[in-house]
């Protein structure tokens, strides 16, 4: 069976394919058959392109995801996301396969820090204590303390005593939000940033909202926009009532429950397809509908048939490395599950 790729065709920003209905109805037959024969789980990321996100076994946040590979009983773990991601299935699932259909899918943000950069900032703060976001290279876990989420970060920071210095990496927006919900004056945050929500700015959500006074916003941690967001609705220019600032689970979820027409969405636009499927009844709009990320992109239907067919992109894990990285997630579990709602 050979899956054939048409041209994109016209559609919302988020939904777009490029898989017909018939094409796709095929491929996904075939995923699923080869899925089985090898017994293998599909993971999906949600800003995955729809075709992958609709033929997935499970479809989440990547701690989410990793958290069910550990679970599950399948010989072999497809990860269709970003390489950090398929590191973290792997240190979490050591003695399973874990296979990642394009290597070169990277991440801007898990980028923004290397190990050796993060020993070199330790070492001008002996003592503190080093709190990674999850999305971070294997290398950089291996360094850290204590992981957190986007959904967790803040109960992760106020679990260390009040003497402790913090540095947090890598992510410079989702440090500062969490520095401001905790009061907390001694964390030191690393300038990272992912480069897709980094991307979406005020003057997008003034323009948005002008646009949509009503909606409801929806708001990623990681964003650009998150302080002058909170900034507008201290000042009474956005509604607090309407606002919330949420990790890619806790969109998942509201978008489950809500009953708002309209729903401005600051993140991934990828994640809107998964939301429109959850609720029919309300418009998911995107704050930037430029905001898609090029690596999650890079997984394509053809690419995760080839995955399946072949076997290749296996991902592995320095024993040692993983070792100290799992220490550094479960330190994070400890503090409290971080549930669906992860970055």
């Amino acid at each position: 069976m050979t899956a054939t790729i048409a041209p994109a065709t016209s559609a919302v920003v988020g939904d777009e394919r490029t898989l017909s209905p018939a094409e796709y109805e095929t491929w996904a037959a075939e995923i699923r058959r080869l899925a089985e024969e090898r017994g293998a789980v599909v993971l999906a990321h949600n800003y995955q392109v729809p075709e992958i996100q609709d033929v997935a076994h499970f479809t989440g946040d990547s701690l989410y995801l990793s958290r069910v590979a550990a679970q599950t009983d399948a010989r072999e773990i497809v990860f269709c996301g970003v390489h950090f991601m398929a590191e973290t299935a792997k240190i979490l699932s050591p003695d399973k396969t874990v296979l990642l259909p394009d290597h070169a899918a990277g991440c801007s943000l898990a980028d923004s820090i290397t190990a050796e950069q993060l020993r070199e900032w330790k070492a001008e703060h002996p003592g503190a204590v080093v709190v990674s976001y999850v999305n971070t290279t294997a290398a950089v876990k291996a360094e850290t303390d204590v992981c957190c989420t986007s959904s967790n970060a803040a109960d992760v920071v106020r679990s260390i005593p009040a003497d402790r210095e913090i540095l947090f990496c890598p992510d410079q927006f989702l440090g500062a939000h969490v520095k401001r919900v905790t009061g907390r004056d001694d964390i030191h945050v690393w300038a990272g940033e992912c480069h897709v929500h980094a991307g979406i700015s005020p003057s997008d959500v003034r323009a948005q909202v002008a646009a949509h006074p009503d909606a409801e916003i929806l708001v990623h941690p990681e964003c650009g926009c998150t302080t002058s967001v909170l900034d507008l609705v201290s000042h009474g220019d956005l509604p607090a009532d309407r606002t919330r600032v949420l990790s890619t689970g806790g969109m998942v979820e509201e978008a489950a429950t809500t009953r708002a027409s309209q729903v401005l969405v600051a993140t991934e636009v990828g994640i809107l397809h998964q939301l429109r499927a959850l609720n029919s009844g309300t418009a998911f709009i995107p704050m930037n509908e430029r905001a898609a990320c090029r690596y999650m992109k890079m997984i394509t239907p053809a690419k995760l048939l080839r995955t399946l067919r072949t076997g290749e992109g296996a991902v592995d894990v320095d024993p040692e490395t993983a070792a100290r990285a799992r220490r550094a997630v479960e330190a994070m579990i400890a503090i409290g599950e971080p549930g669906r709602g992860g970055e």
